[in-house]
This record gives C-alpha cells, structure tokens and sequence, in this order.
C-alpha cells in the first residue's frame, strides 16, 4: 500500500475492524517513511465470472448448469456424483484462473467432451449430440464412427 501523502511503499497496520454491516475491513495504517497516518477500506472482489454464449451474449458462470447438463447426459450411466462434481470443479477452476474472468461456452463444451470420452464413451455421445447439435442421423453416426476409430487406435 502506497503512502497517499509521500508515495512510500511501506507501512504499518495500527488498527483494524470490520464496517458495521460486516462488508468492508477498515484499516488504520501509518506510513514508516512520513508517520503520517491513512485508512484503508478492503472490500470482497465481486466482479461475476462470465460465459459468453455462441451468440455474443455474456452470463454469469453457472455451476448448476453445467452439472445439469452432465446429470443429463450421465444418466442411467455407472458415474459417481464426485466424478461429476470434479468436472464441474475443473469447469470453474478454469474460468476462476482466466485473466478476464470470462470463458466461452465453446471451451466450456470442448473441455466436457474430451472428459466425457475418458469417463464414459455413452455419456460422452449424448452430451455430443446436444452439445454439437446434430441435425439428423448421419451427423450422429459420424461422431460413432469417429468414437469407434479412435477406439481402434
């Protein structure tokens, strides 16, 4: 913290106490370059982290919406709900470490796809269907054939 008066990089807390409605940490500090004394208010960060949309469009990060798109695809299917809740995990670790605290939805996908493939070749089709929107029934066949291939290899 910067002295606001001499522009020293050092100081020392005197006292500290949390705003009456328990929002904001108010310290009391004092400069060791000039002694003179400042306040300092440290509050929560509470920019939301974003998803943009395919369309342009952002919204806040949802945890729930993207369990319940797993759950949809998972189900009936042998996957723990840790398992899920892992990838949701990995989901927001990686929105949280953007710089910009934004992620596409696109990355979102591609990200739950590659795991999905890992986790469970059913799931992974399902979530792949919706997620890649597949038109009509050779779309569909195709991403098998491109599953079975990958199997072989």
């Amino acid at each position: 913290m910067k002295c606001p008066f001499c522009n020293h990089a050092e100081d020392k807390v005197i006292d500290s106490r949390e705003s009456r409605e328990g929002e904001a940490i108010r310290r009391r500090r004092q400069c060791l370059a000039c002694d003179k004394r400042f306040t300092t208010y440290e509050r929560i960060d509470e920019v939301p982290y974003m998803v943009i949309k395919k369309d342009g469009r952002r919204e806040k990060f949802d945890r729930q919406k993207v369990l319940s798109g797993l759950l949809k695809a998972c189900e009936k299917r042998p996957i723990s709900m840790g398992k899920l809740s892992d990838l949701v995990n990995q989901v927001e670790a990686r929105v949280t470490d953007s710089p910009d605290r934004e992620i596409s939805t696109t990355e979102i996908g591609e990200f739950l796809i590659e795991s999905l493939r890992d986790l469970d070749k059913i799931a992974y089709v399902r979530f792949a269907s919706v997620y890649r929107d597949f038109q009509d029934e050779q779309a569909f066949l195709n991403e098998l054939k491109n599953l079975m291939r990958q199997k072989v290899l």
